[in-house]
């Protein structure tokens, strides 16, 4: 269930313009018969950093984009998740693992993309095998972490962040290059 409100049923080919409505500040998709306001908002992407005694879980992807290069269990948030509820499914959908969230490592801005990245740091209870969006799945020692494999900047940046925590550094982070450059 969302809190958006839905266009009446007769409207299901609105005529949409861009345009200011009423109360706002921002051009949205306005439809001309019933006054619906169409909002585009950000995107929320939750996931986390998994830790282990063999070291960090990462998945392979197995779906576009990045077909094959490494990535952290992550994915859209859903309707009526919370972020940590979230976090917990996406490592469970990717990698079948249970997880802990110990805490918020950072708050990524990927503009380009519109969305917002919250990533936690995790613990691994129990096992893991390779979901329907992983080609495999398994840990990786710091010293064996496959950079030049990476599926997106802000792995590298989560990685980077948490090697800083567990050196000492206070959480949570955000982009370390202007979010641009994501």
């Amino acid at each position: 269930m969302t809190d958006r409100p839905s266009p009446p049923d007769d409207s299901l080919d609105p005529a949409f313009r861009r345009r200011v409505p009423h109360g706002d500040s921002l051009e949205r998709d306005v439809c001309e018969r019933c006054g619906f306001v169409a909002y585009d908002n950000p995107k929320i992407v939750v996931g986390s950093v998994v830790r282990s005694p063999g070291g960090v879980m990462m998945c392979r992807r197995a779906i576009a984009p990045r077909i094959g290069f490494w990535t952290l269990p992550a994915g859209y948030l859903e309707h009526g998740e919370t972020p940590e509820e979230g976090a917990r499914r996406e490592a469970f959908e990717e990698a079948g693992a249970d997880i802990e969230l110990t805490s918020l490592l950072a708050v990524y801005t990927v503009r380009r993309l519109s969305q917002v990245q919250l990533i936690y740091r995790a613990e691994l209870r129990g096992g893991y095998e390779a979901g329907p969006e992983s080609l495999e799945v398994r840990e990786f020692g710091w010293n064996e972490l496959p950079w030049d494999a990476l599926a997106f900047p802000s792995v590298a940046w989560a990685l980077e962040h948490e090697r800083a925590v567990a050196g000492g550094a206070l959480a949570p982070f955000t982009n370390p290059v202007p979010d641009d450059a994501a």
